[in-house]
């Protein structure tokens, strides 16, 4: 076990390592120059050139490519994602005050699309070839087909203009889990949830037909056992694998997912930072945004892989 992680933690650090180098090497090699979304259009002559001078002398712009890079390793190195070009606050600072709204709206999703889709998958692969599963997989294959921009249109337009019972956009500062601030949460969040329900179900479903054929689950009916200990006890747990699996892949959908949900609803969190540092072509926002992002997610992927030997006894890491 022991050896496991290590390797594990290892890798992780090679695929954090290859996020900064493509990162960094797609924003620096891009057409464009940061220093040009500053620097107003009609400060021109002498005095818009010296400006720009010195904002590129100050970050580090005016050196070769292979220099910036090693700078920006060393910078790492002592834990300092640096400075925004924009307004030149810290960006660890701006990550910390932002990802608990990112935080709160991905766990709000998660929590939604387990308890919607776990459920149906199970109820869709009891009641095979019925009206129930097709209802189910009917909504399955509509929450992964609608993209979340569109999806959150629709939403927007229905329960924020049309029948205005929730706010369209906006933040609240008030405590979590309190109605005012779930009120704002509730549209962003039914929008990520929607892909995680969806998937989930389609797995669940799809796992739980396959264990039903097992032959320790024909073993367990014909023992006398209710349906109802053969199908949770028995099955369900030995279903979980995949679902366990695809789980961890869900949270980088919804880190993903998040960027565009965030603009949409204006929600004050990582994706619409990274959004805004995108188009202002903002380098060290845009590295150390995606670099936390991918960490988490690397992150999660590893505890997922633990997770395993929970869920099944017969995993063992050697």
């Amino acid at each position: 076990m022991k050896r496991y992680i290590i390797r594990r933690v290892i890798s992780m650090v090679f695929v954090l390592l290859g996020v900064i180098v493509l990162v960094f090497l797609s924003l620096h090699l891009a057409p464009g120059d940061p220093v040009d979304m500053l620097i107003p259009m009609d400060m021109a002559g002498d005095m818009g050139r010296e400006a720009a001078e010195q904002i590129r002398a100050e970050y580090g712009l005016d050196q070769p490519l292979h220099v910036q890079f090693l700078d920006y390793i060393a910078q790492l190195a002592r834990f300092d994602l640096g400075r925004s070009i924009t307004d030149r606050t810290p960006i660890s600072e701006e990550l910390g005050r932002r990802m608990p709204a990112t935080l709160q709206l991905g766990l709000m999703a998660m929590v939604i699309g387990l308890v919607v889709g776990i459920p149906a998958g199970v109820m869709s692969a009891l009641r095979r070839s019925t009206w129930v599963d097709n209802l189910v997989m009917f909504f399955a294959l509509s929450g992964v087909s609608f993209p979340g921009f569109f999806l959150a249109t629709i939403l927007i337009l229905v329960f924020g203009l049309y029948w205005p019972i929730l706010p369209p956009s906006g933040f609240s500062n008030a405590p979590f889990f309190t109605w005012e601030s779930l009120r704002y949460m509730i549209l962003p969040s039914l929008t990520l949830a929607t892909v995680v329900a969806a998937t989930m179900a389609r797995l669940t479903r799809s796992s739980m037909l396959d264990v039903l054929k097992e032959d320790y689950v024909r073993t367990a009916r014909a023992k006398g056992l209710k349906e109802r200990v053969v199908v949770y006890k028995h099955a369900f747990r030995n279903s979980l694998i995949p679902v366990v699996t695809i789980l961890g892949l869900q949270i980088g959908y919804m880190m993903g997912g998040a960027v565009v949900v965030e603009t949409v609803f204006s929600w004050p969190g990582v994706g619409r930072y990274l959004v805004s540092a995108v188009i202002g072509r903002n380098y060290p926002v845009v590295q150390g945004c995606v670099l936390v992002l991918a960490a988490i997610f690397v992150t999660v992927v590893f505890i997922t892989d633990l997770s395993y030997a929970v869920v099944d006894p017969r995993v063992r890491y050697s």
